[in-house]
């Protein structure tokens, strides 16, 4: 995709009123047959490149319809008795008419629209098909170790923004739909004070992704914000409110969500079962966030195998004092990480344990790949 397409795609498709125009000229657009389409697509991206009207002999090489330049010229001849182009003096070749681009911004956007909700619904299918294997993943190595577990889903190390686009809701409310690296989208309805148009939502979508694109929250500093509202002016307040949900929604995406199984098991071991130590490990595994401390250790310090081995007092966990807990990290691909964890007595079966964990860790590789 071209830079200007690129650009076009962030323009606001989100009103019931405006999904009807769209589909309305959809259809003008179907109504072309392939090779009008492909030649009109050839001078509206040739014209937006160069500034320069269009010709049949730059259609020919730009395009691989393998047309002659009088087939060609017949073809532009009837797109501009249609409407869609024209020729500015007579010894030009043409140039797109408002028509004309309308048509192509129409059409390409309707097309990037559904390609949006075929990831977005993929991603959903994903992430909850995700969540099912972890939790199920918690279960079986509860049962098979008779220990208990602790997962923690994938993350990448350092969660970057990787697309924003507002879009109309009504004339009180925009739409920020913000993409974080990972493919994770986070929606954020968001309150104006007046209705903002097309060319408005168009300049604050290019502005912030300019700036925020591919930038964790600790690299978008105060007079990086400073510039961006300068420059967005009346509608600084948005840029303020966007960044605020960018923030929430790393946030969110860097919280650890951490899956358990298999407390009971404690009660197995007399060294673990004493009411006192029993309670105290639970209410552990229950809060989490001492979970979540631990894994996050055993995610930014693990060794070149992945597995780490805490025993008794090696763990900064108070209520684990007189447990063994062995981690082991696994990866996604696209950077995404995540830690599995397995707590039992300090006389748990090292052995089986370890070649457990290197197990699940070798299937996850199969199954979705150590890709970048």
């Amino acid at each position: 995709m071209d830079r200007v397409s690129a650009i076009l795609w962030l323009v606001d498709v989100s009103t019931p009123l405006k999904r009807v125009l769209i589909t309305e000229r959809e259809a003008a657009w179907m109504e072309l047959d392939e090779r009008k389409k492909k030649i009109l697509q050839a001078v509206i991206r040739n014209y937006l490149e160069t500034g320069e009207p269009v010709g049949s002999r730059t259609i020919s090489k730009y395009t691989d319809l393998n047309l002659s330049s009088a087939t060609i010229r017949n073809e532009m001849a009837d797109l501009e008795e249609m409407g869609y182009i024209f020729q500015p003096h007579t010894s030009a070749g043409r140039i797109p008419s408002d028509k004309g681009y309308r048509l192509y911004v129409d059409a390409m956007m309707a097309e990037k629209e559904r390609e949006v909700v075929e990831m977005r619904d993929m991603l959903v299918e994903r992430q909850d098909k995700m969540e099912t294997l972890l939790k199920q993943m918690a279960r079986v190595l509860a049962q098979n170790t008779q220990y208990a577990t602790m997962i923690s889903a994938p993350q990448t190390k350092r969660s970057k923004l990787k697309f924003i686009q507002l879009s109309r809701v009504d004339a009180g409310q925009i739409l920020a739909v913000i993409v974080i690296q990972g493919n994770v989208i986070k929606n954020n309805i968001l309150s104006v004070q007046e209705e903002l148009d097309d060319e408005t939502l168009l300049k604050l979508n290019i502005l912030l992704n300019t700036y925020l694109n591919g930038l964790s929250i600790d690299e978008i500093n105060l007079a990086m914000i400073a510039v961006m509202k300068q420059q967005a002016g009346i509608h600084s307040a948005i840029v303020s409110e966007v960044i605020d949900a960018v923030a929430e929604a790393i946030r969110a995406e860097e919280d650890l969500e951490i899956y358990t199984s298999g407390t009971n098991n404690i009660f197995r071991y007399p060294e673990l079962a004493d009411q006192q130590k029993a309670s105290e490990l639970i209410n552990t595994f229950e809060e989490k966030q001492l979970l979540g401390e631990l894994l996050q250790e055993a995610h930014t310090g693990g060794e070149e195998t992945g597995i780490q081995v805490y025993i008794g007092a090696e763990t900064q966990v108070q209520s684990m004092k007189d447990c063994s807990v062995v981690t082991a990290t696994y990866e996604l691909g696209g950077g995404m990480k995540g830690t599995i964890g397995i707590v039992g007595p300090k006389r748990m079966d090292y052995d089986k344990v370890v070649g457990t964990l290197r197990a699940i860790q070798t299937q996850l590789d199969e199954l979705y790949g150590k890709k970048g």
